[in-house]
């Protein structure tokens, strides 16, 4: 909320400070000359009025008729302004109306100050902040550097219809009195009160806020409300503290009606590195935990918690750190007090360096797992992970060089260790050639060290490599040649680009070296002509390929569609080390697009597809679509895999699955709301998953309220799994924001 009471009070002693020095813009004006200074105090003053007339025996300068006042950006207006030079009361009459710098505007009947214009007084004071909020009191009175309002009421809220006819604000806070101390930089209410839609609902005793001066301050935020089937009525009332200029804190305490308290507490510091903050929950009751078969066994009881930070530094121009950290004491905390969906927490530590020609990246990373199928000895620990990349500036027989350094060691407490390190070279040239076609050459060589133990440990043995150390050498030649057409077509522009690229690679050794980083292996349309369709380093595609495809795209005003397609063939007879079912273990690969459709700011729609090369069925069929504006539309989402891929290798299950949402806006400024996932995926497309083709994992329906002022709402959320003490069962969420109201 922003100070209103200093807008009206001390903004207008500067600009009555006319007979200070003062001169007249208006020829027709006639009067004394400028009296002496008042003081140090005081401010130049222009003006301009239809009349100027002193009164010797009395000593007072009236001014009348459109008086208008101007004096470092603050203008003010009124129908009279009479100075008594032998008391120093300046007094503003009739339609007073002041407009300050910020644009702020206040109204009022009368304006009278003394005491050296340090003092004021103003009768049925009406302010219209900048932002929209409106302030409006009795009687308002400025002393000794203290502000006080009598009989005020405060609403950011519209008070005409669009007609213009007059009607109650959604909310607004009443009180006797209020009292602003510059000192403390703090507004205080007596006797406040909150009306919603015209009725007082909830007195305010105590209430307070900083007056904006300072950044904020201090004080209770919005409570939040909600019941769930785990733990009952919940009632939360955050409290932010405000430290110092560069640092703060929130704590909210969390009290359930089936369930022991929980506090839940956030703290923020900038520094003249960079910024951090940390948070975290904590509560104590009772857990279940978890064995590997999803079961629950018996309770225990202890403290539960989850704690979080992050933060960045920069070191210098180029050098930086950062990090961010997350740990859980259970794997079903997370769920049960909705603090967070995420089935795996992530901590790292990274030192970078970029520079326009470098980069270089030392970081450290450890993965908690909270599925019901984790296995805590299993989780990675990578340190140190470093890479570094260098670009040469001079071009070597007309492309670029980039050279690549990498190294990453994987600990785990109760499974397989790695270590590997590599090196490599990348040479790339792109040109023009003379019928316009774009031709792109490209060089890679690269030489790996791993050494690896417990490779039993690893249950897929796929993944595991041999026990020791291991080196190994890669290299690829590349061409691809683009050819992009382009013409009219129904009224629009088309753009139709063949590609064909020629990929060679001398058989690589794969299955002696662990796989770590490479095992979600699919063929998609980002992945079709890279040099490399395995993800990350463990695992490299050899051999000599073809890859040919076209992309299209059509433009029409307010119109866009862009659609890929494409395919590869190998033209080597060795055996392939890709999965059968990634599309990519024959010599002629699965057919792979993409097709995007985007119809103004209305209609958004995104296919991926991959067709069975022989069969033509879908092995992968995903749609996104949006349909709609801010205020009404729907969102589809669907996803099969149907790959056939051995179930035994865990990174690779097929499923399927749908998700659908909305929001319609109807009234004026109500809105319904709604979201459902649900499972499809059945036994033939996941066999160890158990699932029968139709299991609802979670729906949400709400309603809101959202006008220029207040948002409420009402969200009926239901989950439909039940994972150790997390219950499946309802939720039920009430929140109300004032907008415009600060701390």
């Amino acid at each position: 909320m922003k100070r209103p009471n200093l807008i009206c009070l001390t903004a207008l002693p500067l600009l009555l400070c006319a007979p200070a020095a003062a001169f007249a813009q208006n020829e027709e004006i006639a009067g004394p000359p400028a009296p002496a200074a008042l003081g140090d105090d005081t401010q130049e003053v222009a003006f301009t009025a239809d009349v100027l007339a002193y009164d010797e025996n009395s000593d007072v300068v009236t001014v009348t008729g459109d008086v208008r006042m101007n004096s470092q950006g603050n203008r003010l207006r009124a129908d009279k302004v009479v100075w008594t030079r032998s008391s120093d009361e300046v007094r503003a009459e009739g339609n007073v109306r002041l407009v300050t710098p910020e644009g702020d505007v206040a109204y009022g009947d009368s304006v009278i100050l003394n005491n050296a214009m340090r003092d004021a007084v103003a009768d049925n004071l009406l302010v219209v902040l900048e932002g929209g909020g409106r302030l409006a009191a009795d009687r308002g009175e400025r002393k000794d550097g203290y502000t006080s309002l009598y009989r005020a009421a405060y609403t950011p809220c519209a008070v005409t219809h669009p007609d213009g006819c007059p009607k109650d604000p959604t909310w607004q806070i009443t009180a006797v009195r209020v009292v602003h101390d510059p000192f403390k930089k703090r507004i205080r209410y007596e006797g406040a009160g909150l009306s919603l839609f015209g009725t007082r609902i909830i007195a305010l005793p105590g209430l307070s806020h900083p007056d904006g001066s300072g950044g904020g301050g201090s004080g209770l935020l919005v409570p939040d409300v909600r019941f769930s089937q785990s733990n009952g009525l919940e009632v939360s009332t955050p409290y932010y503290l405000k430290i110092a200029p560069d640092k703060d804190a929130t704590i909210a305490p969390h009290v359930y009606t089936d369930v022991l308290p929980m506090i839940e507490g956030h703290y923020r510091q900038l520094t003249s590195l960079g910024a951090f903050q940390l948070g975290g929950y904590l509560t104590y009751g009772s857990r279940i935990p978890i064995d590997d078969s999803g079961l629950a066994i018996d309770k225990d009881k202890g403290i539960r918690a989850y704690l979080e930070g992050n933060g960045r530094f920069q070191l210098d121009r180029d050098w930086s750190v950062t990090a961010s950290g997350r740990y859980v004491t259970d794997r079903t905390f997370l769920r049960r007090y909705d603090i967070s969906r995420d089935t795996r927490l992530r901590s790292v530590v990274e030192v970078e360096r970029i520079r326009d020609d470098s980069y270089i990246s030392i970081a450290g990373w450890a993965f908690q797992g909270i599925r019901t199928i984790d296995n805590a000895g299993q989780q990675p620990i990578a340190l140190p992970a470093i890479d570094a990349r260098f670009r040469l500036a001079d071009p070597i027989w007309g492309g670029k060089i980039e050279l690549q350094a990498n190294s990453l060691a994987i600990l785990r407490t109760d499974g397989q260790d790695t270590q590997r390190a590599f090196a490599a070279a990348k040479w790339e040239r792109r040109r023009i050639v003379a019928g316009g076609q774009e031709l792109i050459l490209t060089g890679y060589a690269r030489g790996d060290i791993y050494h690896t133990g417990d490779v039993d440990l690893t249950g897929t043995a796929l993944y595991r490599g041999e026990r020791g150390w291991h080196a190994r050498g890669i290299g690829a030649v590349a061409a691809e040649i683009r050819w992009p057409l382009v013409g009219s077509f129904m009224g629009g522009t088309q753009r139709l680009t063949p590609r064909l690229q020629i990929v060679a690679s001398p058989p690589t050794e794969n299955l002696d070296i662990p796989n770590e980083d490479a095992r979600a292996v699919d063929l998609e349309d980002s992945n079709l002509f890279a040099l490399n369709r395995f993800p990350g380093y463990d695992r490299w595609e050899d051999g000599a390929r073809v890859t040919y495809g076209v992309d299209w795209g059509f433009d029409l005003p307010g119109v866009s569609t862009r659609t890929t397609i494409g395919q590869s063939y190998r033209l080597s007879e060795m055996e392939s080390i890709l999965p059968p079912g990634t599309g990519l273990s024959d010599r002629f690969s699965d057919f792979v697009g993409r097709t995007t459709v985007k119809v103004g700011h209305k209609v958004s729609f995104v296919h991926r597809f991959r067709l069975d090369k022989d069969s033509f069925e879908l092995r992968r069929n995903e749609i996104d679509a949006v349909v709609g504006g801010h205020q009404t539309y729907a969102t589809i989402g669907y996803l099969r895999l149907n790959r056939d891929i051995d179930p035994g290798i865990e990174d690779l299950r097929d499923r399927e699955e749908i998700r659908l949402g909305g929001r319609i806006r109807f009234a004026r400024y109500w809105s319904l709301f709604g979201s459902t996932v649900i499972d499809l995926t059945d036994a033939r497309e996941d066999p160890t998953s158990g699932a029968d083709g139709y299991e609802p994992v979670r729906h949400r329906i709400g309603l809101s309220y959202d006008d220029d002022c207040i948002e409420i709402g009402v969200t009926w959320r239901r989950d439909y799994d039940t994972t150790g003490d997390f219950r499946r069962g309802n939720t039920f969420l009430f929140r109300v924001a004032l907008k415009n109201l600060g701390r």
